[in-house]
């Protein structure tokens, strides 16, 4: 075969390749297979016109383009890697004929976009902001106050009045222009206050009142409410109060500790193994925070030539199958995703698409390291891979490996291995220390 490539833009270029004779006979005989099946000639059987009568009626031309379809691909393919371009291409190329003429090789020409050229900039030794790993006394109580709230308790407030965080147990009855309106009524409904799940201010007009009281509760509903009928309108609610819950908080004691964790016997133990799981969740928020912007700050000293759009398009549709498969996963099918959200596939890949041509600058930055630092995944890393995968997805063995080829697996551990060659030097810088204070507090001191 004769390949030969040409640049003919920052990320465009053409390939003129032939498709030599025995493989344009390979692709008529296979064309005229899938023809003769259909052909009905007077004195032959269905199916059953042979090839010489065939093309004195027709011609063989008549097969050219089923012929070529055939080949196509495979030539194609072989082409560019003749070429040294195979790794380069993105998206569909434009093929038109040179020529086709009998008895003769066929000339083909090729419009093709490609990977922009990148150049690197420093990808090692990056600084980026130092990031905070400490796990303070403030965030320990704040946990333990989460915990207490979470295993509160309602009981009877028998005297006192309602205040926020408090639950009201009400009947009301809303009118608008002393006609009851749908959804306007109930009998004893729990209300938590502060809770802003009424309309703006049907709360706030029951704090400071007592149980057994009657209040008019005055509101007017948003002018963009749901209802066409009732926005912008004044509402009255005739609303009675029938009974006041307030929150109990468990002591924070060691009973309290127990309860919550079978595992600890103590108050101290149970701060102790709160400050472990904090020290593990912010280190790992650290490392990612510290990944990310040393990513972000080797892709700003690359020189990346002008992106093809149809990388970006790759790229939004990549991401709207990953994001749908997660869902379908969920049991949760495209149809009914958009039912739920309101939203269209149109909506979603517009929202993918904000970030979409940072996501492959960022791509095109890593390939370009792997390839600079000459990394290669190893078999062992490859099979390490594929049965992490199996594990992860729940999936037979052998269809990962019927799903996934080694190129594919081969680099996505290679991007990895660079992301890890840019992490791994990083240097955090430490932020300029704050004005002092004058006097510390126990709370934000390290625990």
């Amino acid at each position: 075969m004769s390949a030969k490539w040409e640049m003919t833009g920052k990320s465009t270029g053409e390939l003129t390749f032939e498709i030599s004779k025995e493989k344009i006979q390979e692709g008529l005989d296979l064309a005229f297979k899938r023809v003769k099946k259909n052909l009905n000639v007077p004195g032959f059987r269905k199916g059953k016109v042979p090839r010489r009568i065939f093309n004195q009626m027709y011609g063989e031309e008549a097969l050219y383009e089923d012929a070529l379809n055939a080949v196509l691909p495979d030539v194609y393919e072989a082409a560019l890697t003749e070429a040294g371009v195979v790794n380069d291409v993105v998206g569909q190329p434009q093929i038109t004929p040179v020529s086709m003429d009998k008895d003769a090789a066929w000339e083909m020409k090729a419009e093709i976009a490609t990977k922009p050229e990148v150049k690197l900039g420093d990808y090692k030794g990056l600084e980026v902001p130092k990031q905070d790993r400490r796990v303070l006394v403030k965030d320990v109580n704040a946990d333990l106050d989460q915990k207490r709230e979470q295993n509160a308790e309602l009981v009877l407030k028998e005297k006192g009045k309602a205040a926020d965080g408090d639950t009201v147990v009400i009947d009301y009855k809303g009118t608008v222009d002393d006609v009851a309106f749908d959804g306007g009524t109930a009998d004893n409904y729990s209300l938590v206050l502060g809770s802003n799940s009424f309309i703006p201010g049907f709360e706030d007009q029951l704090v400071g009142h007592k149980a057994g009281e009657d209040v008019d509760v005055v509101v007017t509903f948003p002018a963009d409410y749901h209802a066409a009928d009732l926005a912008g309108k004044e509402a009255h609610f005739a609303t009675t109060i029938h009974e006041i819950k307030t929150k109990e908080l468990p002591k924070l004691d060691d009973d309290f500790a127990k309860d919550i964790d079978d595992s600890v016997e103590t108050l101290d133990e149970l701060k102790a193994k709160i400050k472990d799981q904090l020290k593990a969740q912010k280190t790992e928020a650290a490392d990612d925070a510290v990944q990310e912007l040393a990513i972000a700050k080797a892709v700003e000293n690359a020189t990346i030539a002008e992106i093809p759009s149809v990388m970006i398009d790759e790229e939004v549709d990549s991401q709207l199958r990953q994001y749908l498969g997660g869902m379908q996963r969920q049991g949760i099918n495209p149809q009914m995703y958009y039912q739920m959200t309101g939203t269209t596939e149109e909506d979603l890949k517009k929202q993918i698409a904000v970030t979409a041509a940072d996501r492959v600058k960022t791509n095109l930055v890593l390939e370009a390291i792997v390839k600079a630092e000459g990394i290669v995944a190893t078999p062992e890393e490859m099979e390490k891979e594929i049965k992490e995968l199996t594990k992860e997805y729940q999936m037979d063995e052998k269809v990962v490996r019927q799903t996934l080829t080694d190129e594919m697996l081969g680099h996505d551990i290679a991007v990895r291995k660079a992301i890890e060659e840019i992490t791994s030097s990083a240097k955090e810088a430490a932020k300029k220390a704050p004005a002092k204070k004058s006097a510390d507090k126990t709370e934000d001191k390290e625990d």
